[in-house]
């Protein structure tokens, strides 16, 4: 049976940007690296919380990226 290791986090902030000229929309992301594999998902809402009012744009989505090694 084969495990999974959690060995990397990142929080993604995505951002509506307004629409381009020929109307569809235009979204922006910001991503911050090395985000602690321990952090919960309220931890890491409210962390996003804090940094919405300090960003240009409203925010779409609040996203939490894992990677994991596989071991056999």
């Amino acid at each position: 049976m084969a495990t999974a290791n959690l060995v990397n986090s990142v929080l993604v902030l995505s951002f509506d940007a307004g629409m381009d000229e020929s109307g569809k929309p235009i979204v922006k992301r910001k991503s911050f690296n090395n985000i602690k594999t321990q952090a919960t998902a309220d931890q890491l809402y409210a962390i996003s919380q804090a940094l919405i009012p300090l960003q240009q744009y409203p925010v779409i989505t609040i996203e939490r990226h894992d990677a994991r090694e596989l071991y056999a």
